[in-house]
C-alpha cells in the first residue's frame, strides 16, 4: 500500500525580505508626496499650471505658422498637429531633467541608511509619469472637443509613443543625474546641446518630407522615431515605416544601465561632495 505524496507548502519570502520591500515602498511613496508638494505646492495650481505651460507653447505655434502656412504638413488642424510632437518632446526633456537632478535633489535624506539614489530616481520618475500623462490626456481631449474633430485614433500608437519618451528621459536622465553630480560644467554643456533639439525633432515638419541626405541623419535622432509614432497615433494614413522602437529602447536602455552602474559605483563619493 503506497502513502500519497504531500505536496510540500509553496516558499515564502523570508520576512525580512518583506520588510525591506515594504521599507522601499514606503521611502518612495514619502520622496512622491515631497516631490508634489515642492514641485507643484499644495494646490492645485500647480497642476493648472503644468497643463497650461504646453498649452500655451501650442497657441503660440498655432498663431505663428497658420500666418505663413494655410494648412499644417498633416490633416487640416494646427492645435492637433503641433501638440502631437510637442508633448512626446516635452515628456522626454521634462523626465530627463527630472531625473537628471534626482539624486541633488534628495541629497540631504540620502545619508539616511533607508533611503537610496535608486529610491530619489523612482519617486521622480512616478510622479513625472503620471503628471506627465494627466496633461497629455488633459490636452488632446480639449484640442478634439475644441475643434470637434472626428479622427480616428490608434491608442497603441500613442501608447508606445510615450513610453519610448518615457524609457528615452529616463535613460538620459540617469546617465546625466551621475554627470551632472560629478561634473559642474557639464550641466551648461548638455543644455548648450540639447537647445537645437527643439528644431530637429519633427516637431514642425514631418520626416518624410526631410531630402536625403539629412533625412538619414534625423534618422538617428530617437525623438524623431517618439514622435512619429505619436504622429501615427492621431493620423491614422501617416507613414510609419521609418519608426523603430528597438532603437529607442536600445539606446534607452544602454543610457539607463550606464547610469546606474556609474551611480552605484560613485554615488557615495557623489553624497559626501
Amino acid at each position: 500500500m503506497t502513502q500519497s505524496a504531500v505536496p510540500s507548502p509553496t516558499p515564502t519570502a523570508p520576512p525580512a525580505q518583506r520588510a525591506r520591500r515594504y521599507a522601499t515602498l514606503r521611502t518612495i511613496s514619502a520622496l512622491m508626496l515631497r516631490e508634489m508638494s515642492t514641485t507643484y505646492g499644495r494646490s492645485m495650481l500647480g497642476y493648472l499650471w503644468a497643463v497650461l505651460e504646453p498649452v500655451a507653447g501650442i497657441m503660440l505655434l498655432t498663431f505663428i505658422f497658420s500666418f505663413a502656412f494655410r494648412s499644417p504638413p498633416l490633416g487640416t488642424n494646427f492645435p492637433l498637429f503641433y501638440a502631437s510632437g510637442m508633448l512626446p518632446f516635452l515628456v522626454y526633456m521634462d523626465t530627463s531633467q527630472k531625473i537628471a537632478t534626482a539624486v541633488r535633489f534628495s541629497k540631504s535624506l540620502l545619508f539616511y541608511p533607508g533611503v537610496t539614489f535608486i529610491d530619489a530616481i523612482a519617486a521622480r520618475f512616478l510622479i513625472n509619469a503620471l503628471t506627465q500623462v494627466m496633461v497629455a490626456f488633459v490636452v488632446f481631449s480639449m484640442i478634439l472637443m475644441i475643434f470637434d474633430l472626428n479622427i480616428i485614433l490608434d491608442p497603441p500608437a500613442i501608447m508606445l509613443s510615450f513610453s519610448m519618451a518615457f524609457a528615452f528621459g529616463l535613460g538620459v536622465g540617469t546617465l546625466n543625474c551621475y554627470l551632472l553630480s560629478t561634473y559642474p560644467l557639464w550641466e551648461r554643456a548638455w543644455a548648450v546641446l540639447n537647445r537645437p533639439l527643439f528644431i530637429i525633432s519633427c516637431i514642425f515638419f514631418v520626416y518624410n518630407s526631410i531630402p536625403e541626405p539629412y533625412r538619414g541623419y534625423l534618422w538617428w535622432n530617437p525623438i524623431v522615431h517618439i514622435i512619429g509614432a505619436a504622429r501615427k497615433g492621431f493620423y491614422a494614413t501617416y507613414d510609419d515605416s521609418y519608426v523603430s522602437p528597438l532603437y529607442v529602447f536600445s539606446v534607452s536602455g544602454v543610457t539607463f544601465a550606464l547610469g546606474l552602474l556609474l551611480l552605484r559605483r560613485y554615488h557615495r563619493d557623489i553624497v559626501n561632495f
